[in-house]
């Protein structure tokens, strides 16, 4: 029988050579003391039963401490949450739709001590915010680990379902002991309590006065048929010289102007002339820009209407406040840039949205939520008190200016020195991260290329000249928005953290992927690719080398293709998997979660080598492949993995048996590692890491002592 236990945080005293110091722990079989465990948390007990009950005690000054509750081995060798899959749908064009279990997050909800589970349900038309048709509702669930069921929230028919659109950070932001829940909400999002599992009681998010008076209900339906977009381009149309980019002369004063055709109509433009420009532009001058612009069949968005972000009672599901989401869309994505590509995608670039949880003050966690990152970025930090949610910062790099919202060719403009916010331009990645970058105690937030500081003023943002090869050799360009960000100490050998990225810019950027010093935004070391480099991964998967590596999906034959050290070495030509990483193994190294798809995931070492194969599962995201959650949720301090069962009708999830012999505390109780944690679920999941180096070969010298705060 393999047992394993936390060693808390505020049980520190220390380090060892192969771990933390502090309390150690006793072992009772049926009652009866069988061990005393001093170098890790774990034990194999060689003559337990599977009826054999457990409990642990800390020992203090060769005393031991009140005993845990006692518990018995997992029949199957992880545990299986129940869940409860809500109801399939048809959308509005009679399309049927059903569910699975997607991305999910833990905390303590209800004050028990334990982490309860909040997963969120997705439809099967679930789209990405470039992908038109009707989705199902997006659902959020609350459960015990033994699968009861505290409560749901339907977020309703106004909020699209997608990997884009609902963020859900959980965690306790007013230290009361009980965790909420902030996500993104509309008119018609409700939620309801359950006790004993089943409904007991429902009640909708507070729509706010202003709305209220403007005449907003619950039932009210702001989704988008084809005609309705239509009718709206005709709105945009008529109100064309209004526009203050008009009348200031930054766009066209014609709408022909702006699609480069002879001028035909008198402005502003009579209604029988708008639906016929209407026409001209989406039957026309849209295919010709690509033959994906079928805009005739655009339907499904909702681009008008209330907004809200709302504040969740974690034990309950009960609405505690509610107030306007900032900054609002402002139009249906044409000064985003949605209209300004070749491919036209309105609701594009304006519904992308980001959560997280940052230490700003070093003390308070604040929730992030942002808007945008392919041109205006805007992020926000909430702190919430238990009674009211109120913004401690707001972060704007305001819109990108454009000469021709339909068709902009001249290049991105540089920073306004007014503003130094404008940085931000471009910058945003699928993800953010809050980390101490400068060592001040107070957490950062890294927005992809660029990294705001803890008041919300703009650290730095990264650029570097563009090389040989590149769409401009020697202009300087900064390194662009990317799909995937870690951040941690990458090299122990120098001083600080480190973030290792990858960016899509392809020929307009100059790294495919780049390790930057957290810092300064330095660029320590990488590599041009000339193509969009998706994906990429840091780990301990060598540990015969000093630091993590890093890898990137990087043309090959290059230098910079395959996995390298951390200060840039190339070890070997192939990469490990990309999709998520664990830490599983005994001795400290970094283990990969593989499988997409329909494909049965597995835990395998970077070379591929399979340690467990998931079997009966499957993971999120399509091509992104990666787990409900990886976290440590239970036992000492490596990550359980969390993956939904085939059928959706349970969450299942791994801990590693592996007996190890370092002692480390719950990497919950580092601030960054718990803060990421919080943020994994967030648009492309990436894993969560502490804000030291963590590997086979750590010096546990160098390892913090947590501050626990109780």
């Amino acid at each position: 029988m393999f047992l394993s236990w936390r060693l808390l945080g505020d049980e520190v005293t220390g380090h060892t050579a192969t771990g933390m110091a502090g309390a150690d722990f006793v072992v009772y079989r049926d009652g009866r003391r069988i061990a005393t465990v001093t170098g890790s948390t774990n034990f194999v007990d060689p003559d337990g039963t599977a009826r054999s009950r457990y409990a642990v005690a800390p020992v203090t000054d060769g005393h031991p401490g009140r005993r845990s509750a006692p518990v018995t081995a997992w029949a199957d060798g992880h545990l299986d949450i129940p869940l409860d899959k809500p109801p399939a749908g048809v959308t509005p064009l009679g399309e049927p739709y059903d569910y699975a279990a997607n991305d999910a997050s833990v905390a303590d909800l209800d004050g028990d001590g334990a982490y309860e589970v909040v997963v969120k349900w997705y439809p099967s038309r679930a789209k990405d915010v470039s992908q038109k048709g009707y989705t199902g509702n997006t659902y959020l669930d609350a459960y015990e680990l033994d699968g009861t069921q505290l409560w749901r929230i339907d977020l309703g028919v106004n909020v699209r379902s997608g990997a884009h659109y609902t963020q859900f950070p959980v965690y306790d932001f007013d230290g009361d002991g009980r965790a909420e829940v902030m996500v993104k909400t509309a008119p018609g999002t409700r939620a309801t309590t359950y006790r004993d599992g089943r409904p007991a009681s429902s009640r909708f998010v507070q729509i706010p006065q202003d709305d209220r008076r403007a005449g907003v209900t619950h039932d009210d339906d702001y989704r988008w048929s084809a005609a309705d977009y239509a009718e709206h381009l005709v709105e945009v149309f008529q109100e064309w010289t209004t526009y203050p980019e008009v009348r200031s002369g930054q766009w066209p004063a014609t709408l022909e102007e702006a699609f480069g055709i002879a001028p035909r109509y008198d402005y502003p433009l009579a209604e029988d002339d708008a639906r016929e420009l209407v026409d001209f532009f989406v039957d026309e001058y849209a295919p010709s820009r690509s033959d994906r612009n079928d805009l005739r069949t655009f339907d499904g968005f909702v681009l008008s209407g209330p907004e809200y972000l709302s504040v969740f009672d974690g034990r309950t599901g009960r609405p505690l406040d509610t107030v306007d989401y900032e900054p609002g869309r402002t139009d249906d994505g044409l000064r985003w840039g949605d209209y300004e590509w070749s491919r036209i995608e309105p609701g594009n670039r304006v519904d992308r949205f980001l959560s997280g949880v940052a230490y700003l003050d070093g003390q308070h966690p604040s929730a992030i939520f942002a808007r945008g990152y392919y041109t205006r970025a805007a992020v926000v930090a909430y702190d919430w008190d238990g009674r009211r949610l109120s913004t401690r910062w707001t972060a704007d790099s305001g819109f990108k200016p454009m000469g021709n919202p339909f068709d902009d060719r001249v290049p991105d403009p540089a920073p306004d020195g007014s503003n130094p916010l404008t940085a931000l331009w471009g910058q945003g990645f699928h993800s953010l991260s809050a980390a101490d970058v400068d060592g001040d105690g107070r957490q950062e937030v890294v927005y992809g290329a660029a990294t705001l500081d803890d008041d919300g003023s703009l650290l730095y943002s990264s650029s570097d000249t563009l090389p040989e090869g590149s769409a401009d050799p020697g202009a300087t360009a900064n390194l662009g928005h990317g799909d995937a960000l870690h951040v941690t100490d990458v090299d122990p050998a120098r001083p600080g953290l480190e973030i290792w990225t990858c960016h899509e810019g392809g020929a307009g950027v100059p790294y495919g992927s780049a390790l930057r010093d957290a810092a300064t935004g330095e660029v320590l070391f990488g590599a041009f690719s000339g193509r969009d480099t998706g994906r990429c991964m840091v780990g301990d998967v060598r540990t015969d080398v000093p630091g993590l590596e890093v890898w990137a999906s990087m043309p090959g034959g290059t230098d910079a293709s395959g996995t390298l050290s951390a200060t840039g070495r190339r070890l070997s030509d192939a990469i490990p998997g990309t999709n998520q990483s664990v830490r599983w193994a005994a001795d400290g190294s970094t283990q990969l979660v593989t499988g997409a798809r329909d494909e049965t995931p597995a835990i395998v070492d970077g070379d591929g080598t399979v340690r467990l194969s998931l079997a009966g599962t499957r993971t999120n995201n399509d091509t992104k492949g990666n787990p409900s959650l990886v976290a440590d949720v239970l036992g000492d301090w490596r990550e359980e993995v969390l993956v939904r069962t085939a059928d959706s009708s349970a969450l299942r999830l791994y801990l590693s048996t592996e007996v190890t012999d370092r002692k480390m505390y719950t990497l919950m109780h580092d601030p960054q590692y718990r803060a990421d944690v919080a943020r994994q679920q967030t648009a492309y999941n990436q894993p969560a890491y502490p804000g030291f180096y963590l590997a086979a070969d750590t010096d546990f010298a160098q390892v913090p002592v947590p501050r626990v705060r109780h």
